[in-house]
């Protein structure tokens, strides 16, 4: 038995990339930054502050909804698995790429909030 299962709460750093492929099928990216916040140990070293950031990747009705609703600043909860994927640019470079395939995703950000939010963001950033 194996499990694959992550979930993340993060701020959304740019607004979703979405295109339509296959018949109109809509699929979205979505950059997630998570932070760990700093702290000082018992023997007095600080830790600092550390910031993740991850790739999330929509399909379907989950990439129409952050079309729709999702904006730089947000704050997302989301499930998803982790997988990796490998490709060769047209120069030859090898690249590997982890992200966050999302089963699920709910906006925590209030409406109101989230509509300023894309106010003060550029529709293609």
């Amino acid at each position: 038995m194996s499990l694959n299962k992550v979930m993340l709460i993060g701020n959304v750093g740019r607004e979703p990339d979405v295109r339509y492929v296959d018949a109109g099928v809509a699929t979205a990216v979505v950059s997630l930054a998570t932070t760990t916040r700093a702290y000082r140990l018992q023997s007095g070293t600080e830790v600092p502050e550390r910031t993740e950031w991850h790739r999330i990747v929509l399909w379907r009705r989950l990439a129409e909804i952050a079309e729709r609703y999702v904006h730089k600043g947000d704050k997302l909860y989301v499930e998803g698995e982790l997988r990796t994927r490998e490709w060769t640019d047209k120069k030859g470079h090898e690249h590997t790429v982890t992200e966050i395939w999302a089963t699920n995703m709910e906006l925590l950000t209030p409406r109101a909030e989230s509509q300023a939010n894309a106010a003060q963001s550029p529709s293609n950033p």
